[in-house]
């Protein structure tokens, strides 16, 4: 078992690195970006773009300064290339040194176990919930969306790799130590031994944590086993609990996602600033969960509690994108009629329908959007995510510090056992803001305690607006298009280029297109575009409708152009007045 593992890594890691030579790319200009009515402002993007979640990679000095593997060029520079996706970032009072979006300046004022005190370089959410719809020479940007271009995987492998190229290479050593100032023998010394250091928290994440047997491509990651691994196995020194990512999946869409009663794919957290803490704690938070003990570090973490509150506040005040007639075509308006009658026909018992559908009022008085889940058994689409996880692991030293029932327990599901390391350390990190009641309300977005159970083995089906403007489909992007997402499965494009051109007759991506940046291979484990089918037959196991006609297809095609109708229309956060609320 042991030496299948270390040839599945080797392999792994060969495959990755084909996809990810270092490239770099011209940024685009001002007038090739279009920025569409996100209700947002210039400042909200600008802090959105650039804001520090707690994520610290590797020490900003380091990433600044530090050169490709293969050749001289700053590794910075080539992160905007097709080899690494990220979204051009512009010099703005937030971010000074002009990083890509997503990239970040992060502080770590007091040492955490495995992080001395520093600046870092790390990521926020924009990183992956920012991107661009490449059309005819134009790049329409889509705030809050999805990046299908940032190969996060492939840049932990590369990091990895030029960490090590500047300990193996004496004048790459050499040059990046002049870039810092560090001239004197005992200032190179210490160089030294910090990128020694730093290399070992980064070779963890890409030989464990990022791990795959087959590369996940550009705009997919699989967030929930690099969070459990990292809470369960590498952090607290617990190898047994390793788990491969098996199921990446696109990052979902964030307009209407602090308004609805669940965000994530597999329902699994209702508690905003519970969800956001737990992302960061997959992108390298500093976390210390190896301590003895609580009054030696333990769960200390370097979690920006109130940043994640602000965001989510500015989350709710993010518009889905409207469709931009002058750059993709008009839409029909009177197809787009009849393709909502369809859409209410056979969609909307699961994707919910502006004015929507909400929740009765909590004690809060807040109301959320009814966000359908769909039990896999029935949608029949991929199902690696219900087994990428362990049914137990080791607890470990933890167990004695782990709350109420669960304390000294050995083992426990690896799905608890990881929620209960990130809830300790995240209230840890929330004591010390000794925040009153009321913030306290707030900063829990208005959810009750304790949250309901998460449903087992259950996908999110939210409202559909501004869909067109996030493929590809599916959890796990594995349909290029709207219009496939409307025929028998049997019938969608098996391999297809992620990196082209926006199709916007098909609404996605040209499943006949032989150029992009990755090939998506459906038949590979974790990308099946089986499910979510309309043919002739009984209702579930993977059929959710009839077999449409194609004049069908393309009316409800017409209509997800469509929606929302409005430019700019926010979700009210809450609900909306009472008198406002569709009939039941």
């Amino acid at each position: 078992m042991k030496k299948a593992i270390r040839k599945l890594g080797i392999a792994s890691l060969l495959a990755l690195s084909a996809v990810v030579p270092a490239t770099a790319q011209q940024a685009p200009t001002a007038d090739s970006v279009i920025l569409l009515d996100q209700a947002w402002s210039k400042e909200d993007r600008e802090w959105y773009y650039s804001f520090s979640q707690g994520s610290a990679m590797v020490s900003y000095d380091l990433f600044l300064n530090m050169e490709t593997a293969d050749s001289r060029e700053l590794f910075r520079n080539g992160l905007t290339g097709p080899a690494y996706g990220f979204v051009p970032g512009a010099v703005s009072p937030f971010n000074p040194d002009g990083l890509p979006i997503g990239v970040t300046k992060t502080n770590v004022a007091t040492a955490i176990k495995g992080w001395p005190a520093g600046d870092y370089a790390g990521v926020n959410c924009a990183a992956c919930h920012e991107g661009h719809l490449k059309y005819k020479g134009k790049l329409i940007r889509i705030e809050g969306g999805i990046s299908n271009t940032i190969n996060f995987q492939g840049m932990i492998i590369a990091i990895d790799k030029v960490l090590l190229a500047h300990l193996a290479d004496a004048a790459k050593f050499d040059r990046l130590a002049a870039r810092i100032g560090a001239s004197t023998p005992d200032a190179k010394d210490k160089l030294r031994k910090r990128i020694e250091s730093e290399r070992v928290r980064i070779n963890e994440y890409a030989t464990r944590t990022s791990i795959t047997e087959h590369p996940w491509g550009p705009g997919r990651v699989d967030a929930f086993s690099m969070i459990a691994d990292r809470m369960t196995a590498v952090l607290p020194g617990i190898p047994e609990n390793w788990v491969m990512g098996i199921a990446p999946v696109k990052p979902p869409f964030l307009w209407n996602a602090p308004q609805g009663l669940w965000t994530q794919w597999a329902a699994l957290i209702q508690n905003p600033i519970n969800r956001n803490y737990g992302e960061t704690g997959g992108v390298f938070l500093p976390i210390d969960l190896s301590s003895k003990s609580p009054a030696e570090g333990l769960f200390q973490s370097n979690g920006a509690i109130l940043e994640l509150q602000r965001v989510e506040s500015q989350l709710s005040r993010l518009a889905p994108p409207s469709w931009p007639e002058d750059v993709l075509g008009k839409i029909d308006r009177d197809k787009a009629k009849a393709g909502k009658a369809l859409f209410v026909e056979h969609c909307a018992s699961c994707h919910n329908v502006w004015p929507y559908r909400w929740t009765e009022p909590n004690k809060y008085g807040k109301r959320f959007v009814l966000v359908g889940l769909v039990p896999q058994t029935y949608v029949g689409t991929d199902k690696a995510q219900m087994e990428a996880l362990r049914p137990l692991a080791i607890t470990g030293e933890l167990s004695k510090f782990l709350p109420g029932e669960f304390r000294d327990k050995p083992l426990l599901p690896q799905l608890l056992f990881n929620a209960l390391a990130l809830d300790v350390a995240r209230e840890v990190a929330i004591r010390k803001l000794n925040l009153t009641d009321a913030q306290l309300v707030e900063l829990n977005g208005y959810r009750e305690f304790p949250g309901p159970r998460p449903p087992e083995h259950v996908y999110k089906a939210a409202p559909r607006d501004g869909v067109w403007a996030t493929p590809p489909f599916l959890h796990n992007g594995s349909v290029p298009n709207l219009y496939e997402m409307l025929i028998p499965a049997a019938e969608r494009t098996k391999k297809f280029y992620l990196g082209g051109d926006f199709d916007p007759v098909k609404v996605g991506f040209d499943a006949t297109a032989t150029s992009g940046t990755f090939l998506m291979d459906t038949t590979l484990l974790g990308n099946s575009n089986a499910g979510h089918s309309f043919q002739d037959g009984p209702r579930g196991n993977g059929v959710v409708g009839p077999l449409l006609r194609d004049e069908q297809r393309w009316a409800l095609v017409e209509y997800l152009k469509s929606i929302p109708e409005t430019p700019g229309r926010v979700t009210p956060f809450g609900g909306p007045p009472e008198g406002q609320l569709p009939q039941k």
